[in-house]
This record gives structure tokens, sequence and C-alpha cells, in this order.
């Protein structure tokens, strides 16, 4: 492989898809299904993911606490709480808008 095909498949990624303030519950929550299964081409990220449906579930996802729930099973403590921590930075931040 070349440096030409190195820089080509560097750019042949999607960037990655990101919450954003105007997502209800159900959109933040498909987007943590794309992160903890891997759909649409997100990879598999169980932090992301937790994150995600920990907002979810600030704007009415009982889907997503169900999700968050079930993937805190899987993940070790210190994954859970940079999840959390996540999420408060995000919310910090000034990112959501909570008022479902």
């Amino acid at each position: 492989m070349n440096a030409h095909d190195t820089a080509r498949q560097q750019t042949d990624y999607a960037p990655l898809p990101l919450p954003t303030p105007d997502m209800d519950g159900d959109a933040l929550f498909r987007l943590g299904l794309a992160y903890s299964s891997g759909l649409d081409g997100c990879p598999i990220d169980r932090v992301s993911a937790h994150m995600i449906f920990n907002l979810a579930a600030m704007k009415g996802s009982l889907d997503a606490k169900g999700y968050r729930r079930d993937l805190s099973q899987e993940m070790e403590h210190d994954e859970i709480a940079e999840a959390q921590r996540a999420a408060r930075r995000w919310i910090d931040a000034g990112s959501s808008s909570l008022a479902a």
C-alpha cells in the first residue's frame, strides 16, 4: 500500500454521527442503538452508547432507559462512570435543551 492509498482510505470514512441539541428522545435512542450495535457504519462504542442513552432517557425515551440498563451489565464500572461524565459535560456545555 502506498501513501496515496493510505490517504484515500483515511478519507473513505464518514464522520461519526453525534448527538445534537435538536434531537428528541427517539432520535437519540436510535443514535444510541447505532453506537451500541454498529448500525449504519458506526463503530461499536459502549461508552458513547451509554452516554447517548442517558441523554435520550432525559428526553423521555423509555426504551433508552432499558437499553442503558442492559448495556450497563456488559460494562466495567469505570466505563459507566466515563459515560456519565461525558453526558454531564455535554449538558453543561449547553449542548442540550432537556425540555421534552
